[in-house]
């Protein structure tokens, strides 16, 4: 299995248990802070994802290119001047992004509520919760460039269980304080959710001491190399910077893609709503879109973002290297995992949308919720493949290209979110979103296509398979549905829901993954036999 399967798998395999306890916290999280807290959750964490990214500028994904290009050409020294250099930077834009965060949350928060009305979500409430999120940006800038200088030397390990490790205590505090501050101090829902915001602080923490415990552990290791090393780049401080800049900036806009959209959701969504004469669902429907919704959509994502944080070392060795064959496999391969996996995953969301809504958050406002999550799940695949292929275009030097290609996108979300809004309400800001995603990607591909005359071909073809088994899947479910619904109320009831969705994940999802490993469409894409599935369905 080549490294970037395994580098993925690790990455994958952390930021799915990542994404999935987010996902479940928000079960006990709904039934203490409802719609409303989840609205003013997502209106503290989309501007704090931007200012994390405009923070770090792209400089921990962009060390972990610099650091395998030079250790690719045997300069460890260049690697860990610029991981020293680094760490420095972002404490010091940490610090700027924080204050700038703080004392901005007023202004922010004015932009994204224009309601007065003291039942609702206030502008003060919204101050208060943005600027309790802000404090975490004191350490994570900081914290991401040593997550990047260990996936330069191709170990994923310190940011697996890091992430892990730091969302678990984030849950933790979560939950414990929005419990104690509601149901044991009758706090408020503003208090509970600010405090639920400070809580990424103490994850950060946590992670901090995870890496910590990880660099005492490898740091002999690096010296050795250090030690063995004849020959250094003898490259200048302002050089270094010059040359990580180039690589960072474009992960800047990268990273930010689904917050940008979210973004101007925010700005936008709550006037179209009430333009079109629909104020009294606008918190419902913005929370399923953008928060509780959003929590299932990026499960499907998870893959594409540890794909490209474990490809992009690999890729760039190779295209260093020359090795335009390997460079071709590997990105028909990177393509490919995604589809192979993403493609049924949010497709199944699609069918089972109601049930897996219902599952998780009960039947209260089923019928808009499961709708608007039906609708979303597709742009997931969007998400992924624009993730993967602009870490693609960063691997052959074709960074800047994914800005502009993200650029129009977000121009084209800006341009028609309010006039899709107020055409098919909700709905509209899903469209605006895929559209946007897609010509993102389309235009990315377009790129790479140019750049080394790489093929679709086989990429293509296999898609085509991927298709046949995804009907056949999705046969199945329907079949399961209308066999099953005289018998088990989903419809209805809450459990009812959960067995429907358990039912069709495990018979749909079975017969996919039984067509993609008898026709070794999983073999050929991951490069070789998957253990427990031969386990499973051996002859």
């Amino acid at each position: 299995m080549s490294n970037i399967v395994r580098g993925t798998m690790l990455l994958t395999g952390a930021s799915f248990l990542s994404k999935f306890l987010g996902m479940i916290y928000v079960i006990p999280f709904y039934a203490l802070v409802g719609e409303t807290g989840g609205v003013l959750f997502q209106f503290a964490y989309t501007p704090y994802s931007i200012f994390i990214s405009i923070s770090t500028i792209g400089v921990p994904l962009a060390v972990s290119k610099f650091v395998s290009k030079y250790n690719s050409l045997g300069d460890y020294e260049t690697g860990m001047r610029m991981f020293k250099a680094g760490i420095s930077l972002m404490a010091v834009t940490g610090f700027l992004a924080f204050l700038a965060m703080f004392f901005s949350a007023e202004w922010l928060a004015n932009q994204m509520i224009t309601s007065d009305d003291p039942e609702s979500i206030t502008v003060a409430d919204v101050t208060f919760v943005i600027r309790m999120v802000s404090i975490a940006l004191l350490i994570i800038p900081a914290m991401s460039i040593v997550r990047g200088f260990f996936q330069g030397y191709n170990s994923m390990g310190p940011t697996a269980v890091s992430q892990v490790i730091e969302q678990i205590v984030r849950i933790v505090f979560l939950l414990g304080g929005a419990y104690i501050i509601i149901k044991l101090l009758d706090g408020s829902v503003t208090t509970a959710v600010g405090f639920s915001t400070f809580a990424a602080f103490l994850g950060a923490l946590a992670s901090c001491f995870v890496l910590l415990i990880y660099w005492r552990k490898r740091k002999p290791y690096i010296q050795k190399q250090l030690q063995k090393q004849t020959y250094t780049h003898d490259i200048s401080t302002k050089d270094l910077f010059i040359e990580l800049f180039r690589y960072a900036g474009p992960f800047v806009l990268v990273g930010l893609a689904i917050p940008l959209y979210q973004l101007v959701d925010q700005f936008t969504f709550e006037r179209a709503m009430v333009a079109r004469g629909q104020e009294d669902v606008w918190e419902t429907a913005f929370a399923v879109i953008n928060f509780y919704g959003h929590k299932l959509v990026i499960i499907p994502i998870t893959l594409a973002t540890g794909l490209s944080i474990s490809m992009l070392p690999a890729l760039t060795k190779t295209f260093t290297e020359k090795n335009n064959q390997l460079l071709n496999n590997q990105i028909n391969q990177a393509l490919q995992i995604v589809l192979v996996l993403v493609i049924p995953a949010v497709v199944g969301l699609s069918l089972l949308s109601n049930e897996a809504y219902a599952s998780l958050y009960g039947l209260k406002n089923i019928e808009l919720a499961g709708r608007l999550l039906g609708w979303y799940a597709p742009v997931a695949l969007l998400f992924a493949l624009f993730s993967v292929s602009s870490a693609i275009l960063q691997g052959i030097n074709e960074q800047r290209f994914a800005v502009i290609s993200l650029l129009a996108g977000l121009l084209v979300k800006v341009l028609f979110n309010i006039q899709l809004i107020y055409m098919f309400g909700p709905v509209g800001s899903i469209l605006g979103t895929g559209l946007a995603a897609f010509i993102a990607v389309a235009l990315n591909l377009w790129r790479i296509n140019s750049a080394i005359q790489f093929s679709f071909k086989q990429t293509f073809k296999r898609t085509m398979l991927i298709g046949i088994f995804i009907i056949l899947m999705c046969i199945i479910i329907w079949i399961l549905k209308a066999v099953l619904g005289g018998f088990i109320p989903y419809e209805d009831t809450r459990w009812g829901a959960t067995l429907m969705l358990a039912t069709g994940v495990i018979f749909g999802g079975g017969v996919y993954l039984w067509f993609a490993y008898q026709s070794t469409l999983l073999e050929r894409i991951l490069g070789s036999r998957i253990g427990f599935l031969d386990k499973i369905f051996r002859k």
